[in-house]
């Protein structure tokens, strides 16, 4: 073989290696949209199932004794939902406990379709909260601060009926960033603002630090175990125009070596943006960006 030969092969072996990295490279492109893509259907999913956050259709709250529930004007706590029983039953609050019992007559079941005739229910800040069924609606116990209220959902709800999609900025690969992870040495509390005009301290394992057109922006995380990931509630200069005025949520893995990953491609609007009933949290008063991050879910309106 000659050098003009082997030349000859060396730049076809080239050019082949070249086609193989750059369909690599558009295949590991294309992979990444597709996984945001399924982010998305994942999430409009989520939202939209039966006890998603569009069937939510009340917020009511107990006072500390007897709590009678119903569509009946005579009840402490009354639903003004079409097709609510008169009488459903009473909760009764006695400090952080609360018991109920089903009015004669009314059938309630748990969330898995079991008869329930009476006794305690564990509220949202415990782990899994009990829930339970009266025809379509649905009820759980949450605990906020010294607060104790009833959340109320129904699958057949204005919203979920009239849900109508979604709206994303483009992808963007620009936001999917590496993060400096700095643990605090304790865990930090936060005071986190909420809708309900309340401020909940909430620990933070430490923050985040990230490079963006020039400039260091930090971020606290919110989460009780970094190691199983971290939580954020941030808000920006995209907020009140393309995004929702109070912020987005977004939630990443745990730090490894020291980086986070942080995907605004999968920032996402809060409960609150559907439902007047949601008691969400806000940013935090450092967690606000001074740059608009055009990543991720926008706006849906008004609920």
């Amino acid at each position: 073989m000659n050098a003009a030969a082997a030349m000859h092969i060396a730049r076809g072996l080239a050019a082949g290696v070249l086609l193989i990295v750059t369909a690599a490279a558009a295949g590991q492109g294309d992979s990444y949209t597709q996984a945001i893509e399924q982010w998305r259907s994942e999430r409009a999913a989520r939202l939209t199932q039966p006890d998603g956050w569009l069937s939510l259709v009340g917020l009511l709250w107990l006072k500390e004794g007897r709590n009678r529930i119903g569509a009946a004007p005579d009840n402490d706590l009354v639903l003004e939902l079409a097709g609510a029983p008169a009488h459903i039953g009473v909760f009764e609050r006695s400090g952080p406990a609360v018991r109920f019992t089903p009015a004669p007559g009314v059938t309630v079941t748990t969330a898995d379709d079991r008869p329930f005739g009476g006794g305690p229910l564990a509220s949202d800040a415990h782990g899994a909260p009990t829930v339970l069924k009266a025809g379509s609606l649905r009820f759980h116990v949450i605990e906020r601060g010294d607060a104790l209220g009833l959340r109320v959902k129904d699958p057949d709800s204005p919203a979920r009926r009239g849900f109508r999609g979604l709206r994303y900025f483009p992808i963007d690969r620009e936001w999917r960033v590496a993060a400096r992870f700095v643990a605090y040495p304790e865990p930090k509390d936060v005071p986190v603002p909420t809708v309900l005009g309340t401020v909940e301290n909430t620990p933070s394992p430490g923050y985040v630090e990230f490079d963006r057109g020039g400039r260091t922006l930090r971020l606290d995380a919110l989460a009780e175990n970094p190691a199983e990931g971290l939580f954020f509630a941030f808000g920006d200069r995209s907020n009140g125009r393309d995004t929702y005025g109070g912020g987005r949520f977004l939630y990443t893995n745990g730090p490894r070596d020291g980086v986070v990953e942080m995907d605004f491609n999968k920032a996402y609007n809060p409960p609150c943006v559907f439902s007047e009933f949601a008691t969400c949290p806000l940013p935090p008063p450092g967690n606000r960006l001074p740059v608009a991050v055009r990543a991720g879910e926008m706006g849906y309106g008004e609920h």
